[in-house]
């Protein structure tokens, strides 16, 4: 099955690059992991699970080390869109990106219309991988892991494994 998924992650990469984005603008950060990264990635999401005190880490870590490809997304380095719509919670999109810091886990305040980017392009991605009838399941605990280790840039990144079993790994836990 190795082969077929990583054949699915390509396809769920090339949704994610190819769904719509604010203005015509990607900022979408892209990689998809396989053979041991897997398990340096679990190895990771376990070890901050203990270091934080955070609940589930261990038992999604134990989901990725028994998945065959993961998809890692991330924004990197989004520009805001200009509009001073407040949505991000400051009255200008200049004010925002002069808060940008770094927090525990993701950096932020950033542009909600960019955020939404990074999920439309997620969507796109868990759909390609539905129709092709691949266990999958969006983890936030994965990009978490994935900006501490290294594996992808970004001010925030989030992660989908992928499986195939009789019984879907992710949710039948």
């Amino acid at each position: 099955m190795e082969e077929y998924l990583k054949t699915v992650a390509g396809m769920m990469a090339l949704a994610a690059r190819t769904a719509p984005k604010a203005i015509g603008k990607d900022y979408i950060e892209i990689k998809i992991l396989t053979g041991p990264d897997i398990a340096g990635l679990a190895n990771e999401m376990i070890k901050y699970g203990e270091e934080s005190g955070k609940p589930n880490y261990d038992r999604d870590g134990g989901n990725v080390r028994n998945s065959e490809a993961v998809l890692l997304l991330s924004l990197k380095e989004p520009l805001y869109l200009g509009l001073n719509c407040g949505a991000c919670g400051f009255d200008t999109c200049s004010e925002m990106d002069k808060n940008l810091k770094k927090g525990p886990e993701f950096s932020g305040p950033l542009c909600t219309w960019r955020v939404i980017d990074l999920g439309i392009a997620l969507g796109s991605a868990v759909k390609t991988a539905s129709l092709f009838n691949a266990d999958n399941r969006i983890m936030y605990r994965i990009g978490v892991a994935a900006l501490r280790k290294g594996l992808i840039e970004g001010e925030i990144a989030i992660g989908v494994p992928l499986s195939a079993t009789g019984k879907s790994i992710y949710f039948d836990r």
